[in-house]
């Protein structure tokens, strides 16, 4: 190629670069190298950290109790065929997260079973009780099936959960405290 606005007419060299030129090329080239590889990590950390948190909110949902009824030993009352006692429900909190128990109910016929007291904080492998008042009419409570008691929990992320668990009511201490008021006959 020539340059015709030049007074030196020389032919202009092609395909010759200048070493200034080269060395631009380079740091560009070794900055978008670097640009990737940053981003690289930085996506992989993101990525990493969204499943550890997605993994840890999962671990926070899952509910698991065990509940067994246990005896209050604080009397109670008997009134037209049915027993009214206090009694306690033993919690264990089998999750891997801690829970707190906001309410404990059940019924079916002949059976009433209803929280009275405080919310309890359960740790994971921790162990509770709650306060219950228990209603049970002598002629038909104590049947072979087991009664689904419902709890309503908050767990770690703040979200309330229903929950079932079964508890046989033949053979508890709620069982024996409700037969030892109910008439014999």
């Amino acid at each position: 190629m020539i340059d015709l606005d030049e007074q030196n007419h020389q032919p202009a060299k092609s395909g010759t670069t200048t070493p200034d030129r080269l060395m631009a090329r380079k740091k560009m080239t070794l900055r978008l190298v670097a640009a990737f590889v940053i981003g690289v990590v930085l996506g992989g950390f993101g990525v990493s950290q969204l499943r550890d948190s997605r993994d840890q909110r999962e671990r926070n949902a899952v509910v698991a109790l065990v509940a067994l009824p246990q005896s209050a030993n604080l009397g109670g009352s008997f009134s037209e065929g049915s027993v009214q006692l206090p009694g306690q429900l033993m919690l264990i909190n089998a999750g891997p997260a801690p829970i707190t128990v906001r309410a404990v109910q059940a019924e079916r016929p002949g059976v009433v079973v209803r929280s009275t007291g405080q919310l309890r904080l359960l740790p994971p492998g921790g162990t509770g009780q709650v306060l219950v008042e228990l209603r049970f009419e002598c002629s038909i409570a104590f049947q072979p099936e087991p009664l689904s008691l419902r709890l309503s929990v908050e767990t770690d992320d703040k979200r309330v959960r229903e929950v079932t668990y079964p508890v046989a009511l033949v053979g508890s201490d709620w069982e024996r405290d409700a037969l030892g008021m109910c008439p014999r006959g």
